[in-house]
């Protein structure tokens, strides 16, 4: 946890270049508020603070059951659905700081889905500092956390930002399966295997579909190659460890599941944020590549 002003952000000008120069897709959503997302103090009414949280969901990966076609599932998405989670426990948060703070404060729960950039408030927060592959990096957390945020009215002493401890090390950027990284600290979301299978509602290009591997929500690659994540904590979090169909789904139920099917099996889980015609097409991608 850490705390962080709710001034404009420093960096207002690279997203607006980041924007402007196509590399978020068809992710039309980030263009939009786009005042909002260069001053977070606007998101709620007199705030003055905001506290960035990170919850670790970094495990294991269990072994792999057996030879059948099979494709990879994210981390992130091994477990119950975090939105619902870390909204839940924010708002605990809020009432805990109620009870023990004596001025009445206004407050607002975020996690992922405001307009606003999470990376620079945590970033801010002293939570990391943003690395190579243009996540937040913790020296003892690794990468693999979620952020969440509350915004308030409450005038809240700020934490320092950490020094950036990625040195020389390229290890990230250079297994990339489709070179997402045009440079160092920089990323072209539209080749990013994540940004394919989760946010690309359309036809995959062909260039990039023998890049893919396995993957059919998301990637962890550049994350499984960090220093930084050899040795993090794993997550003690029961409700984040991994479930069916994560994170080894048999391809052959992806290809031909119903859309009952897809409700039921993806029931509580954020691999939801693909549609049910994605993972068929991710799934088909995947076979492919495994024959």
């Amino acid at each position: 946890v850490g705390v962080a002003s709710v001034a404009p952000l420093e960096r207002s000008a690279y997203l607006r270049e980041w924007l402007a120069s196509g590399r978020a897709g068809r992710m039309d959503y980030l263009g939009r508020n786009g005042a909002l997302r260069e001053d977070p103090g606007e998101l709620l009414a007199g705030a003055q603070s905001v506290i960035v949280v990170a919850l670790n969901y970094h495990q294991s990966a269990p072994a792999r059951p057996d030879d059948e076609p099979r494709g990879r599932v994210a981390m992130y998405a091994w477990g119950r659905d975090y939105h619902r989670l870390m909204k839940k426990r924010l708002w605990k948060l809020v009432d805990g700081l109620r009870e023990v703070v004596d001025e009445a404060f206004e407050a607002r729960v975020c996690v992922d889905t405001a307009p606003i950039v999470e990376r620079e408030l945590a970033a801010r927060a002293g939570i990391g500092w943003i690395g190579k592959n243009t996540m937040v990096l913790n020296r003892e957390q690794g990468s693999y956390f979620f952020l969440g945020e509350v915004f308030t009215t409450l005038a809240l002493a700020a934490d320092e930002p950490v020094t950036d401890h990625c040195g020389s090390c390229t290890r990230c950027l250079d297994a990339c399966p489709t070179d997402a990284f045009p440079a160092a600290y920089e990323m072209d979301a539209s080749r990013c295997i994540s940004y394919l299978t989760i946010e690309l509602r359309e036809a995959i290009g062909e260039e990039f579909k023998p890049l893919m591997g396995d993957w059919v929500l998301g990637c962890d690659v550049c994350q499984e190659v960090c220093p930084y994540n050899r040795e993090a904590p794993a997550t003690i979090d029961s409700a984040l460890k991994a479930r069916e169909p994560a994170p080894w789904p048999r391809l052959s139920e992806l290809r031909n599941w119903t859309e009952s099917e897809y409700a039921e099996r993806l029931r509580g889980s954020a691999m939801k944020r693909a549609k049910l015609d994605m993972f068929h097409r991710n799934a088909e991608i995947a076979a492919v590549n495994q024959e």
